[in-house]
């Protein structure tokens, strides 16, 4: 298992907000991700919602502006924010645009080069980076994922993907249809090239077609999104739901934009929702 070396502490609301350096063989870099671990962890282990952040964000967004620490420290829940790309390879137009490459990853197993090499973001986030906390930090092997815009539809998706793996999923805002919104087109013709047939596999309005299990999803969507109509399609996973008879709650927020500060107002239903899922309350 590869080194874990602690590159910060902070006290947070009796628990300890943490971040992390290691090498990620997935990735081929060296990667840092963020760990909120509640006040019961320093006795027992606990279980972990995953927080997938959206583009250009780090693992930096969701701690500093969600405000889920106060909450997740009296339920006694970890939170771990993996980054949201590879970091320091360089590639040729990697940090050209907000929107692919750097802080763009969009949680994907890239498969043409140059991105192949080291943005397997999928990878990283369902498999790589939970056998590292798992044997590095105080976790008991329960967990949730939840995240926003690119992060929320990287939730969907590994949800989708991977039956049994999680307790429970919810997402802010999330990228329902990437494969027929300018944002998914764009980072899919990249990673992924011209098959549509993989761009399905990383599109949760697909997967819901195909999903083994029937997870129940929890989704909040601002009215006054500035991407809601163009890039995020809602609608296309409510009909999915609908079409395939799986459970889903949309709730569509007034007045509500894109920012943290949508996140902030409802992060405490989400982070209920997973506790009961995990079995906190």
């Amino acid at each position: 298992m590869e080194a874990v070396d602690k590159i910060s502490a902070q006290r947070s609301c009796g628990g300890w907000l943490n971040r992390y350096r290691h090498y990620s063989e997935a990735l081929d870099c060296e990667m840092v991700f963020g760990a909120f671990l509640p006040p019961v962890a320093d006795e027992a282990a606990v279980p972990v919602l995953w927080w997938l952040s959206g583009l250009t964000c780090t693992d930096e967004n969701f701690m500093q502006k969600a405000g889920a620490q106060r909450l997740a420290a009296d339920l006694g829940l970890a939170i771990v924010c993996p980054d949201t790309s590879p970091r320091g390879t360089d590639l040729p137009g990697e940090h050209e645009s907000y929107d692919l490459g750097s802080g763009a990853g969009f949680y994907v197993n890239a498969t043409r080069s140059p991105w192949n090499r080291h943005y397997r973001m999928y990878d990283y986030v369902t498999r790589e980076l939970p056998a590292v906390v798992g044997a590095h930090l105080p976790v008991n092997g329960l967990q949730s994922i939840s995240g926003h815009s690119m992060g929320g539809h990287g939730a969907l998706v590994s949800a989708l993907r991977n039956p049994g793996a999680y307790q429970s999923v919810s997402a802010f805002a999330p990228i329902c249809h990437p494969a027929g919104c300018p944002w998914g087109i764009k980072a899919f013709s990249a990673y992924l090239g011209a098959d549509r047939d993989q761009w399905s596999g990383y599109d949760a309005s697909c997967l819901i077609q195909v999903a083994e299990e029937r997870l129940p999803l929890l989704i909040d969507q601002g009215t006054e999104d500035e991407f809601l109509t163009e890039q995020l399609n809602p609608g296309a996973l409510e009909q999915a739901c609908l079409a395939n008879d799986h459970p889903l709650l949309l709730r569509m927020q007034e007045s509500y934009d894109h920012s943290y500060y949508f996140v902030a107002t409802f992060i405490n239903d989400h982070l209920r929702h997973h506790a009961a899922a995990l079995g906190l309350t």
